[in-house]
Protein backbone atom coordinates (compact mmCIF):
# COMPACT_ATOMS: atom_id res chain seq x y z
CA UNK A 1 0.00 0.00 0.00
CA UNK A 2 1.44 3.10 -1.09
CA UNK A 3 1.44 6.59 0.83
CA UNK A 4 -1.51 7.93 -1.12
CA UNK A 5 -3.60 4.90 -0.20
CA UNK A 6 -2.94 5.17 3.64
CA UNK A 7 -3.86 8.48 3.27
CA UNK A 8 -7.09 8.14 1.59
CA UNK A 9 -8.34 5.47 4.00
CA UNK A 10 -7.13 7.88 7.17
CA UNK A 11 -9.01 10.48 5.77
CA UNK A 12 -12.20 8.64 4.92
CA UNK A 13 -12.56 6.82 8.53
CA UNK A 14 -11.96 10.75 9.67
CA UNK A 15 -15.12 12.04 8.20
CA UNK A 16 -17.37 9.71 10.86
CA UNK A 17 -20.16 11.88 12.23
CA UNK A 18 -19.17 12.86 15.99
CA UNK A 19 -21.57 11.88 17.92
CA UNK A 20 -22.78 13.13 21.40
CA UNK A 21 -22.92 9.68 23.56
CA UNK A 22 -24.12 11.29 26.79
CA UNK A 23 -27.02 12.73 24.41
CA UNK A 24 -28.08 9.38 23.28
CA UNK A 25 -27.12 7.48 26.06
CA UNK A 26 -30.08 9.83 28.23
CA UNK A 27 -32.23 9.41 24.63
CA UNK A 28 -32.40 6.03 25.29
CA UNK A 29 -33.17 5.80 29.09
CA UNK A 30 -36.59 4.72 30.28
CA UNK A 31 -38.83 6.64 32.93
CA UNK A 32 -37.89 4.32 35.21
CA UNK A 33 -34.17 4.84 34.52
CA UNK A 34 -34.42 8.02 34.83
CA UNK A 35 -36.05 8.30 38.14
CA UNK A 36 -33.50 5.66 39.64
CA UNK A 37 -30.66 8.01 37.91
CA UNK A 38 -32.09 11.03 39.75
CA UNK A 39 -32.52 9.27 43.25
CA UNK A 40 -29.22 8.08 43.17
CA UNK A 41 -27.53 11.43 42.32
CA UNK A 42 -29.58 13.04 44.97
CA UNK A 43 -29.73 10.61 47.99
CA UNK A 44 -25.78 10.54 47.24
CA UNK A 45 -25.15 14.59 47.73
CA UNK A 46 -24.77 16.67 51.17
CA UNK A 47 -28.24 18.08 50.61
CA UNK A 48 -29.56 14.54 51.46
CA UNK A 49 -27.11 14.24 54.32
CA UNK A 50 -28.47 16.68 55.98
CA UNK A 51 -32.38 16.60 55.79
CA UNK A 52 -31.71 13.12 56.90
CA UNK A 53 -29.45 14.34 59.71
CA UNK A 54 -31.66 17.25 60.64
CA UNK A 55 -34.67 15.23 60.93
CA UNK A 56 -33.06 12.52 62.95
CA UNK A 57 -31.31 15.13 65.19
CA UNK A 58 -35.46 16.80 65.58
CA UNK A 59 -37.15 13.50 66.28
CA UNK A 60 -34.67 12.06 68.72
CA UNK A 61 -34.38 15.52 70.42
CA UNK A 62 -38.04 16.08 70.10
CA UNK A 63 -38.81 12.77 71.85
CA UNK A 64 -35.87 13.07 73.96
CA UNK A 65 -36.55 16.59 75.87
CA UNK A 66 -40.08 17.80 75.17
CA UNK A 67 -42.79 17.87 77.84
CA UNK A 68 -43.89 13.92 78.11
CA UNK A 69 -47.56 14.51 76.29
CA UNK A 70 -46.14 15.61 73.48
CA UNK A 71 -44.05 12.68 72.65
CA UNK A 72 -44.82 10.40 70.53
CA UNK A 73 -41.82 7.83 70.24
CA UNK A 74 -40.63 7.08 73.68
CA UNK A 75 -37.46 7.00 74.98
CA UNK A 76 -35.28 5.11 74.72
CA UNK A 77 -36.43 2.67 71.98
CA UNK A 78 -37.46 5.43 69.35
CA UNK A 79 -39.44 1.93 67.66
CA UNK A 80 -41.18 4.01 65.02
CA UNK A 81 -37.80 6.33 64.32
CA UNK A 82 -35.98 2.72 63.66
CA UNK A 83 -39.16 1.49 61.88
CA UNK A 84 -39.15 5.04 58.90
CA UNK A 85 -35.45 4.82 59.05
CA UNK A 86 -35.02 1.29 58.48
CA UNK A 87 -38.17 1.76 55.46
CA UNK A 88 -35.71 4.21 54.26
CA UNK A 89 -32.91 2.15 53.78
CA UNK A 90 -34.40 -0.94 52.66
CA UNK A 91 -36.31 1.06 49.80
CA UNK A 92 -33.14 3.46 48.79
CA UNK A 93 -30.39 0.61 48.94
CA UNK A 94 -31.98 -1.10 45.82
CA UNK A 95 -32.95 1.60 44.22
CA UNK A 96 -29.33 3.16 44.65
CA UNK A 97 -27.59 0.04 43.21
CA UNK A 98 -29.90 0.08 40.02
CA UNK A 99 -28.61 4.24 39.51
CA UNK A 100 -24.68 3.05 40.15
CA UNK A 101 -25.39 0.26 37.37
CA UNK A 102 -26.69 2.60 34.88
CA UNK A 103 -24.27 5.16 35.83
CA UNK A 104 -21.31 2.30 35.05
CA UNK A 105 -22.86 1.62 32.04
CA UNK A 106 -22.75 5.27 30.87
CA UNK A 107 -19.34 5.47 32.48
CA UNK A 108 -18.09 2.42 29.84
CA UNK A 109 -19.79 3.85 27.17
CA UNK A 110 -17.83 7.19 27.04
CA UNK A 111 -14.80 5.28 28.20
CA UNK A 112 -15.20 3.57 24.72
CA UNK A 113 -16.05 6.57 22.57
CA UNK A 114 -12.55 8.12 24.49
CA UNK A 115 -10.88 5.01 23.23
CA UNK A 116 -12.39 5.35 19.79
CA UNK A 117 -12.05 9.31 19.72
CA UNK A 118 -7.91 8.42 20.69
CA UNK A 119 -7.82 5.66 17.68
CA UNK A 120 -9.23 8.68 15.12
CA UNK A 121 -6.85 10.94 16.88
CA UNK A 122 -3.61 8.74 16.25
CA UNK A 123 -4.55 8.21 12.71
CA UNK A 124 -4.66 12.10 12.27
CA UNK A 125 -1.56 12.23 13.33
CA UNK A 126 -0.16 9.43 11.40
CA UNK A 127 -1.87 11.14 8.03
CA UNK A 128 -0.36 14.59 8.97
CA UNK A 129 3.30 13.07 9.19
CA UNK A 130 2.62 10.85 5.92
CA UNK A 131 1.90 14.24 4.35
CA UNK A 132 4.86 15.93 5.88
CA UNK A 133 7.12 13.45 5.29
CA UNK A 134 6.22 13.17 1.61
CA UNK A 135 6.68 17.20 1.69
CA UNK A 136 10.25 16.30 2.72
CA UNK A 137 11.24 14.34 -0.13
CA UNK A 138 9.89 16.71 -1.90
CA UNK A 139 11.39 19.29 -0.60
CA UNK A 140 14.86 17.62 -1.01
CA UNK A 141 14.27 17.07 -4.58
CA UNK A 142 14.05 20.61 -5.34
CA UNK A 143 16.80 21.26 -3.19
CA UNK A 144 18.51 18.60 -5.06
CA UNK A 145 18.10 20.05 -8.50
CA UNK A 146 18.79 23.54 -7.88
CA UNK A 147 22.21 22.44 -6.49
CA UNK A 148 22.52 20.73 -9.15
CA UNK A 149 21.62 23.63 -11.78
CA UNK A 150 23.97 25.92 -9.47
CA UNK A 151 26.55 23.34 -9.86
Amino acid sequence: MNTKDIITNHLETLNDPVVNVNTVYKEKLTALNKLALWITVKVGSMGFFLVILGWSAGWLLWNTLAPKILRFDPYPAFVLWLFISNLIQILLMPLIMVGQNLQGIHSEIRAETDFRINQKSEKEIETILLKLERQNELILEVLKKIDSKTN
